[in-house]
């Protein structure tokens, strides 16, 4: 077998993705299996040679996501063990990033745990999409390639039309990162005044910083979760004498009341990725899902081909 033969395999928490990543490369998906003993305990087997490849194996974090993260470590160490050339985990939701920091006394660092456990069980690269915070690429000690679903969001804002609009940042940390989507859009920004207290799931929305009276809003977020912070925006927004308001996230995690507290906003649209597979209970009438399928193929055919990543969003 060739050292450079390209192979793509898939977990168990979203072979929909892993299926159009393999379309959109003309390649089969890699041949495996995973299942649970009696005992609880996780196994994988990969049903073909894969001795001397170059191997991809995907799998996002979504409930239950420990179960996940173990899957994958143990699918990564059945790469290994079986001679693979490289191995390179594709997470598009990195699991435990929001556990980013020490801040507070006696509390893990679990993003960087989780690096560690990744080079650990053989991954040689990583590839991932829209992180917490950006410096979580600094707990690596094997490359990664960050991706960002920005350039999708503002393609489809720019379908609908960008007149009249404001891009919205969740808080001053995200301000940067919420600069560029403007920057795409040619449109100004504003920044929500935003604190979060302790172990908190949500922050709470105090204030707007910017001009957003009369104007349609884009709130763009790494992701939503309980959609508590959202539901707060939104009602500021309306104080404000905001127009339509169209919530956006890479990461549509939409966990415990987020559906029911969605519901009840007068949000005009609801656009995320598929990052994460998302059941068809959660598909709100106003929710609108973008594919990552090209930008992962096109990435894992760039690292393939020793080609330039950042040259995807020139």
């Amino acid at each position: 077998m060739p050292r450079d033969e390209l192979k793509v395999f898939s977990g168990t928490t979203h072979p929909e993705l892993a299926a159009e990543v393999c379309s959109y490369l003309k390649r089969p998906l890699g041949k495996a299996s995973a299942f649970k003993f009696s005992n609880d305990n996780i196994f994988v087997a990969v049903n073909e040679n894969v001795r001397d490849a170059d191997v991809f194996i995907l799998q996002t974090s979504c409930p239950p996501v420990n179960d996940g993260l173990m899957e994958l470590l143990i699918f990564i160490d059945a790469c290994r063990r079986a001679s693979a050339g490289r191995i390179t985990a594709v997470i598009p939701y990195f699991p435990y990033a929001r556990s980013d920091k020490k801040d507070q006394p006696r509390v893990p660092i679990t993003a960087r745990l989780v690096s560690e456990l990744l080079s650990v069980a053989g991954a040689d690269r990583v590839i991932t999409i829209d992180l917490h915070a950006p410096q979580i690429q600094g707990f690596f000690s094997i490359p990664l390639d960050h991706l960002t679903a920005r350039h999708n969001v503002a393609k489809y804002f720019k379908k609908k039309g960008t007149e009249n609009k404001v891009v919205l940042a969740p808080d001053a940390g995200s301000a940067n990162f919420v600069e560029k989507l403007a920057d795409l859009l040619d449109l100004p920004y504003a920044i929500v005044d935003k604190r979060r207290i302790g172990n908190e799931e949500r922050a709470t929305a105090r204030g707007i910083i910017g001009e957003v009276a009369g104007k349609d809003i884009i709130y763009f977020d790494d992701e939503i979760s309980t959609a508590g912070s959202l539901q707060d925006v939104v009602r500021l927004l309306k104080e404000e004498g905001a127009g339509k308001v169209y919530a956006s996230c890479t990461h549509p995690v939409l966990s415990g009341p987020a559906i029911d507290r969605i519901k009840k906003m007068p949000l005009e649209e609801l656009v995320v990725t598929n990052s994460i597979p998302i059941p068809q209970k959660k598909r709100l009438a106003n929710l609108t899902v973008l594919s990552l399928g090209s930008l992962l193929a096109e990435t894992i055919k760039r690292v393939h081909q020793g080609e330039s990543i950042s040259a995807l969003f020139r």
